[in-house]
């Protein structure tokens, strides 16, 4: 069997505060056209051939969103120059398990960012833009345009969880038709701001926990999310569970996965691709369980753990990116995953790229 730290991959750090998103598109121009050829492996053979529509219709939904970040979108689109970019940018099934808790007075944010596709563990590179509020670190890829998960010196830290699934239907079986039924309905009647191109703006134009907190609550969305958001001091934490109108905030409990931290009928846990229809209501709540637990639990220090957190049940075989950040004084560690034949769960595929922005700690 091939040894799998033979392969590791640096993750690039890419200044882009002068061009955003788009200057990181042209600079990565390459890196992104891999990216999106080992993304459609995922897929079957009679994919590919349907992505040029398939980026038509998110073009459609996207161009009738109230996202800022349109126009950078087809920008991005029309320089690359190949399928995918509009599919990238509206797409959202992914899970996560995610972290905010204090250490020696000081929050700290860990994650784990699952998601089936190939490539995303080998390609995540680290973004360095800018706003109206100050400089932020965005873990992404090349024609990208939102945040998921990201860290501003001295301001706060944020990530991106999927919301549970609101079922229709109870039947496993019927699982693929709630989410078609969701999405169809997404595409015809929300025109809210997607919830990772929200993140992004709240990065941009937030100075404060404070602030972002209340952007994060207040603006509708275009899709169910979870934020998790810590800040620069003692008692900035909280998850935020949104539906596209309603908000509830959690400051006690600040540990999340894809439910609910009070789960509720009819919302459903999400489950990974491969249980897709051979996993019940309850076993997918108690996926999202049994991830958010094993989190919370951790015991040792996340400030010197170098992703020791990284077990089972929290890593699985969908886990492509884990994350440490800490605005408090600025650090942000990553490190990407891929599966490697032979194994059952995915193995480390880049060094660990560890930043730390001293203004943080001015």
């Amino acid at each position: 069997m091939t040894d799998p730290s033979a392969r590791l991959h640096e993750i690039a750090v890419v200044d882009v505060r002068d061009g955003g998103t788009l200057a990181h598109a042209r600079i990565g121009r390459e890196r992104a056209r891999a990216l999106r050829d080992d993304c459609l492996t995922f897929f079957p053979r009679f994919v590919p051939p349907l992505l040029p529509a398939i980026d038509r219709l998110a073009r459609r939904w996207l161009l009738r969103s109230r996202s800022p970040y349109v126009g950078e979108v087809a920008a991005i689109a029309a320089t690359l120059g190949f399928p995918g970019i509009w599919f990238l940018n509206g797409s959202y099934q992914w899970g996560c398990t995610t972290l905010a808790r204090e250490e020696e007075g000081v929050p700290w944010l860990a994650r784990t960012l699952d998601w089936p596709f190939p490539g995303l563990g080998r390609h995540v590179e680290v973004a360095r833009m800018a706003g109206p509020a100050g400089d932020f670190y965005s873990v992404t890829w090349p024609g990208y345009v939102g945040a998921l998960t990201a860290m501003a010196p001295g301001r706060f830290a944020a990530a991106i969880n999927q919301a549970p699934l609101w079922r229709r239907t109870r039947h496993p079986w019927l699982r693929l038709y709630d989410i078609a039924a969701n999405a169809q309905r997404t595409w015809r009647v929300v025109r809210h701001i997607p919830p990772d191109q929200l993140l992004r703006q709240a990065f941009e134009t937030c100075r404060s926990y404070a602030e972002a907190r209340h952007l994060l609550e207040s603006t509708p969305v275009a899709r169910p999310v979870i934020f998790t958001l810590a800040g620069a001091v003692r008692g900035e934490r909280c998850v935020i569970e949104r539906t596209e109108d309603g908000c509830e905030t959690h400051e006690g409990e600040t540990c999340a996965a894809n439910d609910w931290l009070r789960a509720r009928e009819p919302w459903e846990g999400r489950v990974a691709s491969d249980l897709l229809l051979n996993c019940s209501t309850a076993e997918a709540a108690e996926n999202s369980r049994r991830r958010r637990a094993a989190l919370h639990d951790w015991t040792r220090p996340i400030a010197t753990a170098s992703f020791a957190w990284v077990e089972p049940p929290v890593l699985n075989p969908c886990t492509r990116i884990a994350v440490e950040a800490c605005a408090a004084d600025g650090t942000l560690r990553v490190r990407g995953y891929e599966m490697v034949p032979g194994l059952t769960l995915p193995q480390p595929a880049t060094e660990i790229c560890t930043l730390q922005d001293a203004r943080a700690a001015a």
